[in-house]
């Protein structure tokens, strides 16, 4: 089955069941040992993992490590250039999981970068990284100790898939150049923007799909939270881009008030709810002013469909959510991504 790799003679392989991981006593766990200070550093993480374990399951498990390669490392084992070799992709796929060092970034083309690779050909979509503070180190904070976040981040899509054209290929300059004379001209709200014909083209694509499965995900682990860290925060610049990223966070609210409908409150929910608890004879246009700034000034439409908004919110959930019901429910908000990053710091 493998050309160059042998499988551990023991051990067993994690299973899933629901997209869940089902792990034996003895998991065949594949690791790739990286590039640079990947030498260094796996040697020294196995053996915390192995202690880790020991200590933790009292000697009753123990993990089988299985050795791929990719990167230089497998360069020197199947050839020049065979950065990603087959070996290795099966061994993944059929075990489930892997560990890997850090990877050089491959000369030659064909792989712009192996992190990126292995994403896309494995479909590894979320990106999930724990940010917690730890006393003692230095942080660039203002009050890092409240810092307790896990960040979701979509890892196929956007920017990750990678469709671009240098400046001055053939296929950018026909693609600016019909951007400019026929789709842009097309789509009045474009104006008379231009794309200068000496830039570099990217695409960045964001699917609905992409964007819900990824929210479905952060969603399941708020469920498994401690109740009062139990909030999801669609992070986007919608402001600026309101087909792509102010998609990714309307196809976010969409996805968790149909699918988690019980289970959840967005933050404008909160307050239409909240409004009512505190006064029960508040009327839907008072609402309506408390939850949205410069209510007064807005035009007649636009007052009406926040009025449509409250007596909706009140209509679909206010049995199942009402009287502080919740405030016992996974709260759904947004930010916008430059404003949030700046709370953060100060």
């Amino acid at each position: 089955m493998y050309e160059r790799i042998t499988p551990p003679a023991v051990g067993e392989r994690i299973t899933f069941k629901d997209g869940e991981p089902v792990v034996p006593d003895t998991p065949i766990i594949p690791y790739i040992r990286g590039d640079g200070t990947g030498v260094d550093i796996w040697p020294a993480a196995q053996r915390v993992f192995d202690a880790a374990v020991a200590a933790a399951y009292g000697g009753q498990r123990e993990i089988v490590w299985f050795r791929v390669y990719a990167g230089d490392e497998a360069c020197e084992q199947y050839g020049t250039y065979q950065y990603l070799p087959d070996d290795t992709l099966k061994a993944i796929e059929e075990y489930g999981v892997a560990i890997k060092g850090p990877l050089t970034t491959p000369v030659g083309g064909g792989i712009r970068s192996l992190n990126v690779a292995l994403r896309q050909i494995n479909d590894l979509y979320a990106c999930v990284r724990p940010c917690q503070y730890y006393p003692g180190t230095p942080s660039p904070h203002r009050s890092p100790e409240k810092l307790d976040v896990i960040i979701y981040r979509e890892n196929t899509e956007d920017i990750y898939l990678g469709i671009e054209w240098k400046q001055g290929d053939p296929i950018c300059d026909q693609l600016i150049k019909y951007l400019n004379t026929e789709l842009i001209p097309a789509t009045p709200e474009h104006g008379k923007k231009q794309i200068p014909l000496d830039a570099g083209i990217g695409i960045k694509p964001i699917s609905k799909t992409g964007s819900q499965r990824l929210v479905r995900r952060a969603m399941k682990h708020a469920l498994r939270l401690p109740k009062a860290k139990q909030q999801v925060t669609l992070v986007h610049k919608g402001n600026i881009m309101k087909y792509t990223e102010g998609a990714f966070r309307d196809w976010g609210y969409e996805l968790a008030t149909s699918e988690f409908r019980a289970e959840c409150v967005t933050e404008r929910e909160s307050w239409v709810l909240g409004n009512k608890e505190a006064n029960p004879d508040i009327t839907t246009e008072d609402n309506a002013r408390q939850i949205e700034p410069g209510y007064d000034a807005l035009t007649p439409e636009k007052k009406a469909a926040i009025c449509t908004e409250v007596e909706g919110i009140l209509a679909a959930i206010w049995e199942t959510h009402g009287s502080g019901q919740w405030q016992d429910k996974v709260m759904v908000n947004d930010r916008i991504a430059d404003s949030i990053f700046q709370q953060i710091q100060t």
